[in-house]
């Protein structure tokens, strides 16, 4: 199979590369990265000699860039996007760009090029909060911040061409991923790095909401599973029901790190922030799936590849980043401090 990856260097793109090289030696893989400030090379350096995989700079909303490493491919499959619901609070309009407009270019484009798949990947958050039952993948869509709303679209976009055209496209919605290479705005590794460099751990409200941490791993395979035994219009969960609350995520962070959980500061809590998620997942395990991880072991994964990995993440913490910080936490840091 030859592939198309999109968003292949950032997180969750680069695991699913060296996951999808190293268990299928007779695939070939494009990787088409804009790199925005969370893609990063360095999260393929193992692969970037094999003759098997090929790096393409490029944005998926440029349908010449797009047309031009579709021939010869059978599969895409789409992780380039905007991720990070704090971002899209602050500015919105990239990931209306990206989100929406990007999937419409490779739609397009592929369907052209007459794929024999196509991959959206989505995000359990389209779901809004769950405040009982896990959602199964037939259930209405809630999304409640600009990143969530852009995911709904663009995979409402991806469904419509396999509705309209008989594109034959997968939708997967993955749960809250963690592990290698995350880039450290996300919370198990800015809590993570942040403890490492005596920082305080910025935790929104009581720290009581809840999310099901995933293993990136785990995430990967699920996509996987999707692609090979999936069927065209249908929509996979991709969650390990590894519940925690964010207040036990932070101290266990705190716990592995040897650091005191004095360094949790409570601050004013996000806007909109959906109090929890979760997703039925027995679906993609009747194709056979089944994830590795549980969540504390899927957390400890990740802060022990921080601990063992400065020299990726330091370099990180400052310009974009650090403008980014600065923006997000400073002021609620200052009103917790005049609080106490």
């Amino acid at each position: 199979m030859k592939l198309l990856v999109t968003g292949g260097a950032g997180f969750i793109g680069s695991n699913f590369i060296r996951m999808y090289m190293g268990d299928h030696p007779d695939c070939e893989i494009t990787n088409l990265d804009k790199l925005t400030y969370a893609g990063n090379l360095e999260n393929l350096r193992d692969v970037e000699n094999d003759p098997r995989y090929h790096f393409v700079h490029g944005d998926i909303c440029d349908r010449e860039v797009v047309d031009g490493v579709m021939p010869g491919i059978d599969a895409v499959v789409n992780f380039a996007a905007e991720t990070h619901v704090d971002r899209s609070i602050g500015d919105p309009e990239g990931f209306l760009r990206t989100d929406i407009f990007g999937v419409h270019v490779l739609l397009e484009a592929g369907r052209e090029h007459g794929l024999d798949r196509f991959v959206q990947i989505s995000t359990d958050e389209v779901y809004g909060p769950a405040l009982s039952e896990p959602f199964p993948e037939d259930a209405a869509l809630n999304p409640r911040n600009p990143y969530s709303a852009s995911k709904a679209g663009g995979e409402y976009l991806a469904r419509s061409y396999f509705i309209t055209y008989g594109f034959p496209v997968i939708v997967t919605r993955g749960a809250n991923n963690v592990g290698p290479n995350q880039y450290p705005e996300k919370v198990v590794p800015l809590f993570t790095t942040n403890a490492l460099e005596g920082e305080p751990l910025p935790l929104y409200g009581k720290g009581d909401q809840e999310r099901d941490y995933t293993h990136v791993l785990d995430h990967c395979s699920g996509v996987a599973t999707a692609l090979e035994r999936g069927e065209p219009g249908e929509i996979y969960n991709i969650g390990a029901g590894n519940h925690m609350k964010n207040i036990d995520m932070a101290r266990l962070i705190l716990k592995e790190v040897g650091k005191s959980d004095d360094l949790i500061v409570h601050v004013r809590d996000r806007e909109g922030h959906d109090f929890r998620y979760a997703i039925d997942s027995s679906k993609l395990e009747a194709l056979g799936w089944k994830p590795a991880y549980d969540a504390e072991a899927a957390i400890l994964d990740a802060v022990r590849w921080y601990v063992a990995n400065p020299d990726w993440w330091k370099p990180l913490k400052s310009g974009d980043f650090r403008k980014f910080y600065e923006k997000q936490y400073r002021a609620r840091l200052e009103e917790a401090d005049q609080s106490s």
